[in-house]
């Protein structure tokens, strides 16, 4: 039986993902899930029971992981948007070492295929395995854009006036720009990124719950050469749909290839990530409002942007053109399933998870025998 295999979860032992999959598991019937720390992943090797089931979680947050995690001597300052590649090359690193540890121990099997975690947090190879599935993404160079400058010819090249630029392994649109240009020489920017800059004069970019608009290029290009070293990616900006007077884009949560877990973000902003002070939309008045037939291959193509990833989970942010004719995925999110308060059939993301097990909608090898089963 399932529920007799040890359930080990990776994360950081106090923070809310991982409180909230443990009520799951308790609600649900599961065993306690034994926590693997992030830190000490972060750490070095790492041994994990013979036949068990290992989901791995955000190792975000904590100030000693990540200074692990990024091979720094000092505390990194957790609201600076910047030294995400990095956290990038340690969280890399911390997987394989876990791919390792499943591997010696006879039965255990991983939830998330840690390669495929990897190419989640990277939007740069995410899109690339997207767009080459054909599943729906918005338009990115093909070339590599290293800084301001390259980004202006990029977006010349291509005749974008308006693009986003996103730190290539950035999370809750840290360091994310909103970039517009018109002629003569107007431009735009709205970011998460707060500019300041030292003594020396050398920018700084801090994270800040509300958006900051430049409108010096001078100041745009210090924000995109300071994230650049980290790396970038590019998109063009396309039109969203409208909802109740504000702009809007789905996170959907698929679960072992279904998506019963949606949230409307609606925004008045480009950026619409609800820590930054947006709302929660009408799930059903959406709903509603755009039919069952749009709705349906809106949840199509989610599933088939999560389709492209070995992952019992993931959380789609999914566009929608105005007027719901075609739809765009902007990111998977191999921890996107922070959703609280939104179920399906009573279930939260974490419980049906869970239940994807039970019902083996997730399927999982057998143990071996004499071993846990």
């Amino acid at each position: 039986m399932i529920r007799a295999r040890p359930l080990v979860v990776v994360g950081v032992p106090g923070n809310r993902r991982l409180e909230l999959f443990r009520a799951a598991a308790a609600a649900s019937g599961w065993p306690e899930p034994t926590v693997l720390p992030w830190h000490d992943l972060a750490s070095g090797p790492v041994e994990v029971p013979a036949g068990a089931l290992v989901r791995v979680d955000s190792p975000g947050g904590d100030v000693p992981t990540e200074r692990l995690l990024r091979g720094w001597d000092r505390d990194p300052d957790l609201y600076r948007a910047e030294g995400t590649g990095d956290h990038h090359a340690g969280f890399r690193a911390a997987l394989a070492r876990l791919a390792d540890a499943v591997a010696a121990a006879p039965g255990a099997y991983l939830l998330q295929d840690v390669d495929d975690l990897v190419v989640m947090c990277d939007k740069r190879r995410c899109h690339a395995r997207l767009e080459a599935a054909g599943v729906p993404v918005p338009p990115a160079p093909k070339t590599p854009v290293r800084g301001y400058r390259e980004l202006r010819a990029a977006m010349e090249r291509h005749r974008w006036y308006r693009v986003f630029v996103k730190p290539a392994h950035g999370s809750s649109a840290s360091g994310v720009i909103a970039l517009a240009t018109a002629p003569g020489g107007r431009i735009r920017a709205v970011t998460s990124a707060h500019l300041t800059r030292g003594g020396d004069g050398r920018p700084a970019l801090f994270n800040s719950l509300k958006p900051c608009t430049y409108t010096r290029e001078e100041d745009v290009a210090a924000v995109v050469d300071a994230l650049a070293p980290d790396g970038l990616h590019v998109e063009r900006w396309v039109p969203k749909a409208g909802f109740a007077g504000k702009t809007i884009d789905l996170r959907v949560v698929v679960t072992a290839g279904k998506a019963h877990h949606v949230v409307v973000r609606s925004s008045a902003s480009p950026m619409t990530n609800l820590h930054l002070g947006n709302a929660r939309g009408d799930l059903e008045a959406l709903k509603a409002e755009v039919g069952p037939a749009a709705w349906d291959a809106a949840m199509a193509v989610a599933e088939a942007a999560a389709g492209c990833f070995d992952t019992l989970h993931a959380g789609v942010d999914l566009m929608a053109a105005p007027g719901w004719r075609s739809f765009a995925v902007c990111e998977v999110n191999a921890f996107g399933d922070l959703i609280p308060g939104v179920l399906h059939e009573g279930r939260d993301t974490y419980a049906e998870q869970l239940h994807a097990l039970d019902t083996g909608r997730h399927p999982v090898p057998s143990a071996p025998v004499g071993r846990a089963s």
